[in-house]
């Protein structure tokens, strides 16, 4: 099972978590992944200083920002599934 967790703590909040959040739900269900990517919403990954919105995926984090999102799951997440 795919881990993809999305920070909507303050910080990210206001760089696009939201956005992100939105997206990765979309593509999930578009490309019929719900049995494979588990999408969770978190609190405070400790990277507030950072601009962008905190992501980990598998335990890695990355730092996105929310018009990068669509292109970070195709790339990122998409590889996991094949």
């Amino acid at each position: 099972m795919i881990e993809l967790y999305v920070c909507i703590g303050s910080a990210c909040h206001i760089h696009g978590a939201h956005n992100v959040v939105q997206t990765f739900q979309h593509l999930i269900e578009q490309h019929q992944l719900n049995d494979k990517v588990v999408l969770k919403a978190t609190f405070c990954l400790k990277e507030c200083g950072e601009s962008g919105v905190s992501v980990t995926l598998n335990g890695k984090r990355h730092r996105i920002i929310a018009e990068d999102a669509r292109a970070f799951f195709k790339k990122e997440v998409l590889a996991l599934t094949e």
